[in-house]
């Protein structure tokens, strides 16, 4: 990621906010074959506070393209981000910018069994499910679940170091910023709430 040290995250909490709230992850490998990408669900588990694993799957045969276990991986969490106009900056300013809030997390894989695999995938569905108002489970019909997952491979990260962003127009005028934040909230263009809430809690942390 591109050095940006006003910018860096280093607050292991947020980081963890960021995976528990944007659970839609890619994971990158640089096997014998050349680079690889797919993208996957992924739970945060509950650790220690100055630690991060994170559990997922992958779809056969990725687990052989990725090479999973033999090296470190790069898993990319990215919350949320959007266009800056230098329209909602004073006059004399008119680069624009992308605000974001990005992650690289880097991990050897651990290749799960498949009764951990079969767990994992079934705290997948609970979790996503707990918002439904009649929720599925992979419960319901175990046996028929258990063979979908034969299909999969469960994998656990423990996350060896990583490297994040929050760039959020730190660097703009109080001002500035609640122009911004206003013109993502309400903004005709490039509207993004989501993006605007995430710099309200930087201004107002």
């Amino acid at each position: 990621m591109r050095s940006t040290p006003s910018f860096v995250l280093s607050d292991i909490s947020e980081v963890k906010r960021l995976i528990r709230e944007n659970p839609w992850a890619t994971l990158v490998s640089s096997p014998a074959g050349g680079l690889v990408a797919s993208h996957y669900p992924v739970i945060l588990e509950d650790t220690a506070d100055d630690t991060i694993s994170i559990v997922s799957h992958v779809g056969r045969p990725d687990e052989q393209l990725h090479e999973l276990g033999d090296h470190e991986v790069l898993l990319i969490v990215q919350g949320p981000h959007g266009y800056i106009s230098p329209g909602w900056y004073p006059s004399d300013q008119i680069i624009p910018t992308w605000n974001h809030v990005t992650a690289h997390l880097y991990a050897t894989p651990e290749i799960l069994s498949d009764d951990e695999n079969f767990q994992v995938l079934g705290t997948l569905v609970d979790h996503f499910e707990r918002a439904m108002p009649e929720p599925s489970s992979l419960a319901l019909d175990v046996e028929g679940s258990r063979r979908v997952a034969r299909g999969t491979v469960g994998i656990r990260l423990r996350v060896t170091r990583f490297d994040a962003r929050l760039k959020l127009s730190q660097d703009k005028a109080p001002e500035v910023i609640d122009r911004i934040v206003d013109e993502l909230d309400h903004g005709e263009h490039y509207a993004s709430p989501a993006l605007a809430r995430e710099m309200r809690r930087v201004r107002e942390g």
